[in-house]
């Protein structure tokens, strides 16, 4: 796969992007601080431990074929976001 013909991250389905985000050291400090551990950095593993408790699943494969935990990962997703400064800060 070219970069011209390489996978938009919003046109992935949520399971490959928790995967993705899951490597992300933005990602990582991120959930690190929403679990109370301000200047912590997460490994990816914890960042996926992470994904798995906000979004009440066992697999992120389960992203895919639930819809109450995929509203819950866009929720996650839009306040990542937002703390990194892609999006307006949602109220």
């Amino acid at each position: 796969m070219t970069a011209s013909t390489r996978q938009r991250f919003d046109d992935m389905d949520p399971a490959q992007q928790a995967g993705i985000l899951c490597n992300d050291p933005r990602f990582q400090q991120f959930a690190a601080i929403r679990c109370g551990f301000p200047g912590g950095q997460f490994s990816s593993e914890a960042a996926a431990e992470y994904v798995r408790d906000i979004c009440k699943i066992n697999s992120r494969r389960q992203l895919t074929q639930n819809p109450d935990a995929e509203t819950r990962f866009q929720a996650m997703r839009t306040d990542f976001d937002a703390w990194t400064g892609k999006i307006a800060t949602p109220r």
